[in-house]
């Protein structure tokens, strides 16, 4: 017997994701699980669907999970049967819809702007042309509207030359980045409003704030009836601070309105206001306001709203609630495949610039051989690579001039120059600190015998990259932890090896783990 009713189907889906958090499942999984919609309910067989392609395959990857799991919480065996749904496009503009405008109104605004009453149509126009001038009037007034919110609020900046080129377009994809940018995408033209807040992680210089950009850029250019903010956490901690040591009290609540009385607000590096209790304060008070009058949010932090919760600075409870109570998309450190996708774009765009501007010395071209060794030597910040791309570049323009071409060992030594701390010597003491900081857990913990999951993969990272970046015996890192034999110190390295082909959001934190301790950023 058919059972349709579409509530159902949003409880039994809402319980599986509640028992599937307590999985330990990566937090990208996670949140690919909540982007799914479920549809309905037949016969042992749950339907869900989700517009975004690659949610549809991770999903099934993971299917016998999470079918395990939908059956625990429906008493019953079921099944899970997802499909791609299309996501339709709808207009960008605000100005583009039908206004309610009445020709009266019209003319009083128009008189009130302008000093003059505006000449009516002649009475044989034909009611075309009275629909026409009533829409036109109605946009006219809207933008002025608009012109008048954006002058009234200090918040609301011009967007630089060097700004307006963080696009969409520009954006270079992979899947280490599609959730992030379809989510953003779809904030941004307001295809979604249930990514709200829409919260993007990721360590420093891997794209969160190009997406954040693009999403300003994009309102800007298409939308501008919708008012959009854009703030790094240093800012709006002084904003706050300087509205508090202002000598009228009325600095506060200027401020507080000039906040709500924002449609998109964007904030990137929230990590900067750990340990700034007022700030937090009022941040809290600003996300709950604007989230209840239906207003959007997209945050930006080096880790997740639960990581931004641990320590003694860490946010409370209340607060990375919030923070993770939209969506919340990663952004992982780029594999050789996007690289590599990232030094060709680099390099065609520095080349197309130094021709249509006249640059000579960057109009060089760089072989696919080299490219390809470029990205082996790369690091994983983007920005850095964008660098290492542009001084590549100039060595094969005049390598090319003088009749040879980009050599591997010029490719080695600019590589060096970028990522000069790569070679250092470590110790398996920096490695203990780096994996203890990061998981905040105590030295004691890290080397005992307690086998909790959490201080496991804490033991097995450690270990792993005591064994990758220190130039020390199996033996010599078994008595760093506590006396583990050579047996069990490479099962830890096997289990991180297989985790990181497996897990990208495990790669993630091993790589940011790994270049807190080497530098290589």
């Amino acid at each position: 017997m058919e059972l349709s009713f579409e509530t159902d189907a949003e409880a039994l889906w809402q319980d599986t994701l509640d028992l599937l958090a307590g999985e330990n499942l990566p937090e990208a999984v996670l949140a690919m699980l909540r982007n799914c919609t479920p549809t309905g309910m037949d016969e042992g067989v749950l339907h869900l669907e989700t517009p975004m392609r690659l949610v549809l395959k991770t999903v099934s990857k993971n299917s016998e999970l999470i079918e395990g799991v939908l059956s625990t919480a429906a008493f019953q065996p079921m099944r899970l049967d997802i499909t791609f749904a299309q996501a339709n496009a709808q207009p960008a503009a605000a100005a583009a819809r039908r206004s309610t405008m009445t020709r009266d109104e019209a003319d009083r605004w128009a008189a009130e702007t302008s000093g003059a009453r505006p000449t009516p149509p002649a009475p044989a126009a034909s009611a075309f042309m009275e629909d026409t001038w009533d829409e036109g009037s109605a946009v006219a007034a809207r933008e002025a509207e608009n012109r008048r919110r954006r002058e009234r609020n200090p918040l609301v900046e011009d967007i630089s030359a060097t700004t307006s080129k963080l696009t969409f377009d520009r954006f270079v994809r992979g899947d280490e980045n599609d959730i992030a940018y379809q989510a953003a995408l779809q904030v941004a033209n307001g295809m979604n409003s249930t990514y709200n807040p829409l919260f993007i992680y990721g360590k420093s210089g891997l794209g969160k704030t190009h997406l954040l950009r693009a999403v300003q850029n994009y309102i800007a250019r298409n939308d501008p009836s919708r008012l959009c903010v854009y703030r790094d956490a240093s800012t709006f901690i002084t904003d706050y601070t300087e509205a508090m040591r202002h000598s009228e009290r009325s600095a506060a609540s200027v401020l507080r309105q000039n906040y709500a009385d924002i449609d998109v607000l964007i904030i990137d590096d929230v990590q900067k206001m750990a340990g700034k209790a007022g700030t937090i304060g009022f941040f809290f008070d600003t996300f709950n306001e604007l989230i209840g009058n239906g207003k959007q949010i997209v945050l930006a932090a080096d880790r997740t709203p639960a990581q931004l919760g641990m320590g003694k600075d860490g946010f409370d409870e209340r607060v990375t609630s919030r923070l993770g109570s939209g969506f919340t998309a990663p952004i992982q450190v780029p594999s050789y495949e996007l690289k590599l996708r990232l030094i060709e774009t680099f390099c065609e765009r520095m080349r197309e610039d130094a021709l249509r501007e006249n640059v000579p010395a960057l109009s060089g071209s760089i072989p696919d051989s080299a490219r390809q060794y470029m990205a082996e030597r790369a690091g994983t910040n983007i920005r850095v690579i964008e660098g290492f791309c542009q001084r590549c570049l100039f060595a094969a323009t005049t390598a090319e001039r003088a009749g040879g071409e980009l050599r591997r060992e010029e490719i080695e030594s600019i590589a060096r120059e970028c990522w000069p701390s790569a070679g250092r010597s470590v110790s398996i003491e920096d490695v203990q600190r780096a994996v203890e900081k990061y998981y905040d857990i105590d030295h004691s913990s890290l080397v005992g015998n307690k086998r909790h999951k959490s201080l496991m993969e804490a033991r097995h990272v450690a270990i792993w990259l005591s064994r990758e970046l220190c130039d020390r015996t199996l033996a010599d890192i078994g008595k760093h932890f506590g006396g583990r034999s050579h047996a069990t110190i490479m099962h830890s390295i096997s289990v991180v090896d297989d985790a990181k082909r497996e897990d990208k959001s495990f790669y993630d934190r091993l790589m940011q783990i790994r270049e807190s301790i080497t530098g290589n950023a």
